[in-house]
């Protein structure tokens, strides 16, 4: 297998990728192609995929994911995963990743996970041969921190 190629966020290509497993990297190409708003994003998905995400909830299918995807990306001027720092797990049909991701929301307010409270995540892949049949995926959707009431210990921590 040949390494991939990431691009940064002004567009430059990255430092080349160890070599993954072939669901690893069709797992990475579904977060390359979601953060460039391709519309082949889900080509690597069954057509009955099921997905959840905190305040949505389950969804089936491309339908529901594209209603989802409209939803969340329309509340951002601009989203994106840390390619090269995400770290998996595989194990038989499933690949869990750990990530950040870093934006800006349609008001303004800006986020990097692992310098902000919000943007970290953790996603659950379940293949069904080489395509993803289950994808959930788990985070606090306060991207920006909005949600004082909920900082019990306080903002000053290492995020």
């Amino acid at each position: 297998m040949s390494p991939s190629r990431a691009i940064d966020r002004e567009g430059e290509p990255m430092a080349e990728q160890q070599d993954h497993s072939p669901r690893i990297m069709a797992v990475i190409d579904y977060f390359r192609r979601g953060d460039a708003g391709r519309p082949d994003m889900l080509d690597g998905f069954t057509d009955d995929f099921e997905f959840f995400f905190p305040k949505f909830g389950i969804g089936r299918g491309r339908e529901d994911f594209m209603a989802f995807a409209a939803g969340l990306v329309g509340s951002f001027k601009a989203f994106g995963h840390d390619i090269d720092g995400l770290r998996f797990i595989e194990s038989g049909d499933n690949v869990v990743v750990e990530g950040t991701t870093r934006g800006e929301d349609k008001e303004g307010a800006t986020w990097e996970g692992g310098t902000t409270p919000g943007g970290r995540f953790c996603s659950v892949f379940e293949f069904r041969g080489a395509l993803i049949a289950r994808m959930h995926i788990y985070l606090d959707p306060d991207y920006t921190s909005r949600d004082e009431a909920r900082f019990l210990w306080g903002r000053d921590r290492r995020w």
